[in-house]
């Protein structure tokens, strides 16, 4: 017998979980936190994935878990392109992506090593990974649940409209979604309709989100289809560890924000796919600038496929912008720690992208959002933000994706969350959801109550 952080006591495992993520980071760092999660229920968890990811991974991400075992599988060699500026979606990761397919062997072995020792064997597999993992069928004691990466409001939306705009309630915001036009490559659709064949034999889902910020959407979900949904999240910390005892391992970017005033600074970061093209980055720039308010700006070339960074093409940012900013303004060209910068006192606001991690991670740590979609689920995520949840701003809209965004477009944008009523209310909202979200995965709230109910289910006999 052992017990997980809040002393709950468990049976020694005789079940094993298998986590099968995509290799982009934001997937490889959902996953990662769901195992730390997980793990706390004394289950010892075997995360799957690439060498390459893994050196990732490890790279960015600290866990002192012992109860997670990684396994790295080799892949054949790829040739990864660098990012192209002129293309929103991250094509030049296809190579990336497809070299997974080369999983499906070596996880199937592993997976039956294990069903050997344990009574049961759970696999919980990224919905992209769902063709690495189809031979799980054929194993008596192993089953599968399915990861939706996306928020359920995309999910939901999606349903929707396949089944001819159906929504139970009178929603009308539902007639405003964003359309799904260019928010993925062609290569990018055809690795997603090689996995459809292998999506039929799970037993249940799980989302990263929770029921206080996506309530009306899991149970339409939850209504119109046929399988187990679980919303666990947010799988990211809601409470972080202090490090500002150890000041010299401190990131620059904490140490920086200690020195400045409460929300008032803008943290502006697109994730690890975007890669701007040289006017749009000076027109980012200038706006910054203009807004006259603090900011801390993640710049930094999109991720290759082999390795954690496109080292080829340094971002040029306008000539003299850092001088004339300094002291309000800091440019971090390395890897930030997102979730301890969100959740710093000084930080006010997050310009982002909008994926659904960064979302989670905002709502997570009460930061108003300035909502700038860029492909995939984004757009989506953006309109959930801004128009239903009402907890963030556009800077730009879908509809208007192929138009260069002005400096004057983002430092208006800024200002307003940072420096008017309406981003007041904003900011108050976002509070005011953050606390429920916490409350929800504190002992006894609804997403706590969702994983115990999760974890009992994996533990049935």
């Amino acid at each position: 017998m052992s017990a997980n952080n809040d002393g709950a006591i468990f049976p020694a495992a005789d079940v094993a979980v298998v986590m099968v993520p995509l290799v982009a980071e934001g997937h490889l760092t959902q996953l990662l936190h769901l195992s730390t999660i997980i793990s706390s229920y004394n289950l010892p968890i075997h995360f799957i994935t690439t060498t390459t990811s893994l050196h990732q991974l490890q790279s960015r991400h600290r866990t002192t878990t012992v109860n997670i075992h990684f396994h790295h599988f080799p892949v054949p060699p790829f040739i990864s392109p660098p990012p192209q500026p002129s293309t929103p979606f991250p094509t030049h990761l296809q190579p990336y992506i497809n070299s997974t397919l080369h999983l499906r062997h070596p996880t199937a072995t592993l997976i039956r090593s294990l069903s050997e020792k344990h009574r049961r064997v759970v696999v919980i597999h990224d919905v992209l990974m769902s063709y690495v993992v189809q031979d799980v069928v054929s194993i008596a004691n192993a089953e599968t649940y399915l990861f939706q990466p996306l928020s359920a409001f995309n999910s939901a939306s999606s349903l929707w409209e396949k089944t001819g705009g159906s929504f139970p309630e009178d929603f009308e915001l539902m007639n405003m979604i964003p359309s799904k036009d260019g928010i993925a490559s062609p290569e990018f659709l055809e690795f997603v309709e090689l996995q459809k064949p292998c999506m039929g034999f799970y037993v249940g889902e799980l989302y990263d989100s929770c029921r206080v910020v996506e309530g009306k959407f899991i149970e339409y979900l939850e209504k119109v289809g046929q399988k187990k949904i679980w919303a666990v999240g947010p799988f990211n910390p809601v409470r972080i560890a202090s490090d500002s005892t150890d000041l010299n391992n401190r990131h620059k970017c904490l140490q920086w924000l200690d020195e400045q005033p409460k929300n008032s600074v803008v943290y502006v970061s697109f994730g690890t796919t975007t890669t701007f093209n040289d006017e749009q980055i000076r027109e980012l720039a200038l706006g910054l600038e203009r807004s006259g308010e603090r900011f801390i700006w993640v710049v930094r070339a999109a991720d290759v496929g082999d390795s954690c960074g496109f080292e080829g093409r340094k971002v040029e940012l306008p000539d003299g912008f850092e001088e004339r900013v300094k002291g309000r303004g800091l440019v971090e060209r390395g890897w930030a720690p997102q979730l301890q910068i969100l959740e710093h006192f000084a930080t006010g606001a997050f310009l982002s992208h909008c994926g659904w991690n960064s979302s989670m991670e905002s709502i997570s740590m009460g930061v108003p959002m300035a909502t700038w979609p860029m492909h995939s689920d984004q757009p989506r995520n953006a309109f959930l933000i801004t128009n239903i949840l009402r907890i963030g701003v556009a800077v730009r809209s879908w509809e208007r994706r192929d138009e260069l965004v002005t400096a004057d477009v983002v430092a208006e944008a800024v200002k307003t969350l940072m420096d008017s009523e309406k981003g007041e209310e904003t900011r108050r909202r976002v509070m005011k959801l953050s606390g429920e979200v916490r409350e929800s995965m504190a002992e006894g709230g609804i997403s706590r109550m969702e994983m115990d109910s999760f974890i009992s289910y994996a533990r049935r006999l």
